[in-house]
């Protein structure tokens, strides 16, 4: 993979993970449902990328490695659902940003984790965050859906952090592909009880859930990590940074969410916290 194959691959990696809330709310199940249909197709496109790409070798766990990855899934379940519930209760908008505070809880939690001293850049970010939250819901009203959603937004991005602290414990022996293999095959598992029986979904809604766990989870993550081996990460930071920018794009097109000056500019402070660090290092 050449360095300009390996950017797009990053931007079309970025689209597909902004393109995730899309999906999800153009299909009609429940958030739990969508997430478990997910992560089934997601284990299939994972494991065929696994299989034909060649690039890491399936390793045997141990029962300590096994432990941490079953930990991983369940928080990445966890996450999932909430994110969902965001973009059904509140728009790909609300959700998306509300996500997007996950730099700073990974700042806040990583300093009280790991005794870590918060810098001034990381401090920035996590002002610009709260500052951006703010704006992007300026009338709080727990019984409005824009409110609710960015409630259940912000959880899925502490979800999240947690669980790039797991991720960071990852032994160095067991691959990112196979970790995510394994983690979203935890997912499946998890929510089995709310998905059987298997609902009467339309044909078009199975597509769409079909598309964001081949697409935006399987695809998305192969083009990541087969990247990763040729960018610089401070340069996928900056890409997928533009995550957001993509749903919100996407969901004022398809759906007429059309966000407000305020919603913009929140956004914009949300989105310039995620890109602080890679740009510094630049």
């Amino acid at each position: 993979m050449t360095p300009r194959s390996a950017l797009l691959g990053l931007h079309a990696g970025a689209l597909l993970f902004g393109l995730s809330g899309i999906f999800a709310k153009l299909a009609h199940a429940s958030a739990p449902f969508i997430v478990f249909g997910r992560a089934v197709f997601a284990v299939a496109a994972l494991g065929l990328f696994l299989a034909l790409a060649r690039q890491e070798r399936w390793q045997r766990l141990s029962l300590a490695n096994g432990a941490r990855l079953a930990l991983a899934g369940l928080l990445l379940s966890a996450h999932w659902v909430s994110f969902f519930t965001a973009i059904k209760v509140g728009g790909v908008a609300i959700g998306t940003l509300g996500f997007c505070s996950f730099p700073a809880f990974t700042v806040v939690l990583e300093g009280l984790v790991f005794r870590e001293r918060i810098k001034a850049i990381e401090a920035l970010q996590v002002l610009l965050v709260t500052l951006g939250l703010i704006l992007v819901t300026p009338a709080f009203d727990l019984h409005s859906g824009a409110s609710a959603g960015l409630l259940w937004g912000v959880a899925s991005g502490l979800l999240f952090a947690v669980l790039s602290l797991v991720n960071r414990a990852r032994p160095e022996q067991v691959g990112p592909v196979q970790a995510a293999l394994c983690q979203n095959a935890v997912v499946a598992l998890s929510l089995l009880f709310w998905a059987a029986p298997l609902p009467a979904l339309p044909a078009l809604d199975w597509l769409w859930i079909a598309l964001l766990g081949v697409f935006c989870t399987g695809l998305a993550h192969g083009l990541f990590v087969a990247s990763l081996g040729v960018i610089k990460a401070r340069t996928a930071a900056v890409v997928f940074a533009m995550e957001p920018v993509y749903g919100i794009a996407f969901a004022w097109w398809l759906f007429a969410e059309r966000p407000s000056a305020m919603m913009l500019g929140g956004g914009v402070l949300i989105i310039a916290a995620a890109l602080l660090p890679a740009l510094k290092a630049k």
